[in-house]
């Protein structure tokens, strides 16, 4: 090679190195909540009965300044009469549910900001509608009739952008529902809870629409514990943010044509 060539190839590392190095010293460092404050992001709070998703929802939309979407309990006409009788009323529940979720999921998508979902459609499908069609307490053309009906819905919705699971053992998700003070939950059986509980991990398992993150809530008490909420919050900004550097690095300055063809002159 020539000293010329040399030289040139000697110029163009240095000034390559130089503005690696440049930019990662002056590179500035962006948090999660700095994105989510301009980037629309869509996150669903799935979980059992009492594991505290809509006291999350909330705090994660007064947090981040997102919509809240919650799930009708006030206002559902078949709630109370379902814990009463639950064969009866499983099918026209899980339809309204189903309804809901499908036209809160829909305005998220539709919409310019970003927002949390007190429980995703997928959860009613694959968690609650299962369960009562495996105990008996929906029949097999309802729920074939449900399937259909939910599988239809899922072809014009996009997946959220995270899928945070909050997982409870029986006892937590007892103490959660007592807290609640709601006379139709009061009875709900034990074995209906663990049968959700077991959907659930089922169903999270094979998630594959997207994201998802399971936290472990036992021990979490975000209400009362401010570091814990921060903990929460931290891990659910690390899985909708992706940090990359070749995004957020300048392009490095280059040698001009007139720069190359000076040093090729011989």
């Amino acid at each position: 090679m020539s000293p010329h060539l040399q030289d040139l190839f000697s110029e163009c590392k240095s000034i390559l190195d130089f503005n690696a190095s440049d930019s990662l010293r002056n590179r500035k460092t962006t948090t999660g909540e700095d994105r989510v404050a301009t980037e629309k992001f869509f996150i669903a709070i799935a979980g059992n009965i009492g594991t505290g998703k809509t006291t999350l929802a909330q705090m994660i939309s007064s947090r981040l300044g997102w919509v809240p979407h919650f799930e009708p309990v006030g206002e559902n006409p078949y709630l109370g009469d379902f814990y009463k009788d639950m064969e009866r009323w499983a099918f026209p529940l899980q339809i309204y549910f189903l309804t809901h979720r499908f036209k809160a999921h829909r305005k998220i998508t539709d919409g310019g900001q970003s927002a949390v979902q007190d429980r995703s459609i997928y959860e009613d499908a694959n968690v609650f509608a299962r369960n009562l069609f495996e105990q008996g307490m929906m029949a097999p053309r309802d729920y074939r009739n449900y399937l259909s009906l939910y599988e239809c819905m899922c072809q014009s919705l996009s997946p959220p952008d995270l899928v945070v699971y909050l997982k409870k053992s029986l006892p937590e998700l007892k103490r959660g529902i007592a807290k609640r003070n709601r006379d139709f939950e009061s009875e709900i059986p034990d074995q209906y809870l663990l049968n959700l509980n077991r959907y659930y991990d089922e169903w999270v398992d094979g998630y594959s629409l997207g994201k998802k993150l399971v936290i472990e809530c036992d021990s979490l008490d975000y209400v009362g514990r401010p570091a814990d909420f921060d903990q929460v919050t931290q891990k659910i900004l690390e899985n909708i943010v992706q940090h990359d550097f070749l995004f957020n690095t300048p392009i490095p300055r280059t040698l001009s044509s007139a720069d190359i063809d000076e040093r090729l002159k011989f």
